[in-house]
């Protein structure tokens, strides 16, 4: 009977100390991603939100601190100008974050936190409405970036991610018409699985 009971003890315990966000772990998160541009009521454009598959690729270079790369496939943004559509535009926004993980290796839950620097490169940019026909260019953009985020297990490997992230994007909308100075700064939202290699 001492036996059992050490096994099933032995059980309970073994998963949760199977799931260690420890060092030299790799993080591979994918899932949805709801990028929702925070444009300025007195912005001149009012850029639309567009959802993407995002992929998130982490290394733990201690039990608590990591680094993460964000990529995702290309967002698509719609432009508008009271309320008409003038632009269609694309972009990709990769970011790379410093990460604290809260709690110790074997949580079955780790909530972490982020902050780093983001590129936004703009690409296949569309004059529509007003502007079809005419030129249409929207300056590459740095800028800082914060996450905030939570891993809860699913099995010794797999996890569910649910994260946030800010990011600083300004850019030059130039036209053959006008330059519009644009503060986009949006906030995204992914919600996924994980796995860890």
């Amino acid at each position: 009977m001492k036996k059992v009971a050490l096994l099933v003890a032995a059980a309970l315990i073994a998963p949760s100390a199977a799931f260690a966000h420890q060092a030299g772990d790799i993080l591979v998160r994918g899932g949805a991603v709801m990028v929702s541009p925070t444009t300025d009521a007195n912005d001149p454009l009012d850029v639309q939100s567009n959802m993407q598959l995002g992929l998130t690729f982490s290394y733990m270079v201690t039990d608590n601190w990591g680094v993460e790369l964000l990529a995702a496939t290309p967002f698509s943004h719609s432009v508008e100008s009271g309320g008409n559509e003038v632009a269609k535009v694309k972009h990709l926004p990769p970011s790379l974050m410093a990460q604290y993980y809260f709690g110790s290796a074997q949580s079955k839950v780790r909530p972490y936190v982020g902050a780093g620097i983001n590129y936004t490169f703009f690409f296949d940019e569309e004059g529509k409405g007003l502007l079809s026909g005419t030129n249409v260019k929207a300056d590459d953009s740095w800028g800082l970036a914060a996450q905030a985020g939570l891993d809860m297990k699913v099995t010794d490997n797999l996890f569910v991610n649910g994260s946030v992230w800010y990011m600083d994007i300004d850019t030059d909308v130039k036209t053959d018409l006008e330059t519009f100075k644009t503060e986009i700064d949006p906030i995204g939202l992914m919600v996924g699985l994980g796995y860890r290699f």
